[in-house]
């Protein structure tokens, strides 16, 4: 789930031990989770939900939508998006990360 967040962040690694680089870069993941999202605008996107690789996941109504993190920047307690969201892109990423990382329950299947 984080490798591709943690090669964003490789700097942060200087000299430091493999347990403290790995808790660096867990932390900086973290940080970025349950954090609305807005847009170049100011308007509300959604609220960051995952880190994939280097893809930030927003939930965002009903749909998720992927944002590479070369295009998110903090301001203070939110995130912004910099730049245009190419939407049907991002929907595409969110959509895979969806089906990736969720069970999907069959209700027509008896517990017997």
């Amino acid at each position: 789930m984080f490798s591709g967040a943690l090669s964003i962040i490789n700097f942060f690694s200087k000299g430091k031990s493999n347990s403290e680089e790995l808790e660096e870069k867990e932390a900086y993941v973290d940080s970025l989770l349950c954090r609305f999202v807005l847009d170049g605008l100011g308007k509300k996107i959604g609220e960051s939900v995952a880190v994939d690789e280097d893809i930030l996941i927003i939930k965002s109504g009903k749909k998720y939508l992927g944002v590479p993190l070369k295009h998110i920047e903090e301001d203070d307690k939110v995130l912004l998006v910099k730049g245009l969201i190419d939407k049907e892109n991002a929907e595409n990423m969110g959509e895979k990360w969806r089906h990736e990382s969720f069970k999907e329950i069959d209700h027509n299947v008896d517990d017997e």
